[in-house]
C-alpha cells in the first residue's frame, strides 16, 4: 500500500492555537495539549474579569465621589447625594460624577447646591 499523507486541516487548527499562545512561557506555548488547556483557562479568566472590571470601576467611582463629598463637606454622605440626585431627576452616572469630582470640584458644589434647593 502506498503511504497516505495527512491533510492540512489539523495542522492549521494547531497553528491557530499556537498563534494564540505564542506569548505564553515554557511548555504553555510549545506543547499542543497544554496550549489548549491554557487557552481555555485564559478565555475563562478573560470572561470572568470583564465582569469584575466593571465592578471594580464602579467601586472606584463611588470611593472618589464619597471622598470629595466628605472632604469638603459639600453634602453629608454619598448615598444621600445619589438619592437626592434621583429625586431631582438629575441623571448623572457615577463615572461622570467621579470625573467632575476630580477635575472640577466647583461644578460638583454647584450640582449639590441645586439638589439642596
Amino acid at each position: 500500500m502506498t503511504r497516505i499523507k495527512r491533510g492540512y486541516i489539523a495542522r492549521r487548527r494547531r497553528t491557530k492555537i499556537r498563534l494564540f499562545a505564542s506569548t505564553f512561557r515554557g511548555a504553555h506555548s510549545r506543547l499542543t495539549r497544554t496550549i489548549t488547556q491554557q487557552k481555555i483557562r485564559a478565555l475563562v479568566s478573560a470572561h470572568r474579569d470583564r465582569s469584575r472590571q466593571k465592578r471594580d470601576f464602579r467601586r472606584l467611582w463611588i470611593t472618589r465621589i464619597n471622598a470629595v463629598i466628605r472632604d469638603n463637606k459639600v453634602y453629608f454622605s454619598y448615598c444621600k447625594l445619589i438619592h437626592n440626585l434621583y429625586k431631582k431627576q438629575l441623571l448623572l452616572n457615577r463615572k461622570i460624577l467621579a470625573q467632575i469630582a476630580i477635575l472640577n470640584k466647583s461644578c460638583l458644589y454647584m450640582i449639590s447646591n441645586e439638589i439642596i434647593k
